[in-house]
């Protein structure tokens, strides 16, 4: 029994460890719980579907297409792409008359023309034979060459419409050409009755 050390002084030394290490413990959590909060959590990653919500674009489909509607593209796709949305063409349809390379704007509406029929689009092919169009000119559809067939509207100037319908969107009113370089209040004047939205 001589060997077996004093109880007090083994409860003391017990209880002066355990609160050495009750210092470390809170220590350490104070020194975690701060470096947490320095450090700025991690931005979160938004979905894919936020970041390309803004490059959609809405058209709408109408003419000889075999489901007319309202159609979400990509911002870059083309009118080959609305009318595929619209499961295609019809046997009706004319497709020679339309640009199918042309890129789609958001608002726009594409008309697939039907055989025979004098739209827009049409006006294109026409000029090409008797140099004035015989339709109303689609500014959020014409191509270059159909608006280049407008009186007083060269090649570059129909191509400023189309960079400016790119760049700004669907034409809402022929009275927005006034904005375009190089169509001043007289030449609107001009192609009001030639042109359509």
């Amino acid at each position: 029994m001589d060997n077996v050390p004093d109880l007090p002084i083994s409860r003391t030394r017990a209880l002066l460890v355990a609160g050495v290490l009750l210092a470390v413990l809170l220590l350490g959590g104070r020194l975690l719980s701060r470096g947490g909060s320095a450090a700025p959590p991690p931005p979160p990653i938004l979905p894919p579907t936020t970041s390309t919500t803004s490059s959609r674009v809405v058209v709408h489909v109408v003419g000889a297409v075999r489901r007319a509607g309202l159609y979400r593209l990509s911002q870059g796709d083309r009118v080959a792409d609305a009318v595929a949305r619209a499961g295609g063409a019809t046997r009706k349809a004319d497709l020679s008359l339309l640009n199918l390379a042309a890129l789609v704007s958001d608002g726009e509406q594409v008309v697939v023309p039907r055989r025979g029929a004098v739209v827009g689009g049409a006006a294109g092919a026409s000029a090409g034979a008797g140099g004035v169009a015989t339709g109303p000119v689609h500014l959020n559809s014409a191509t270059v060459e159909q608006l280049d067939t407008l009186p007083g509207v060269g090649p570059v100037t129909a191509q400023k419409i189309v960079d400016y319908r790119q760049k700004h969107g669907a034409f809402t009113s022929v009275d927005e050409l006034d904005a375009v370089p190089g169509i001043g209040p007289a030449r609107l004047d001009e192609l009001r009755d030639l042109v359509a939205p």
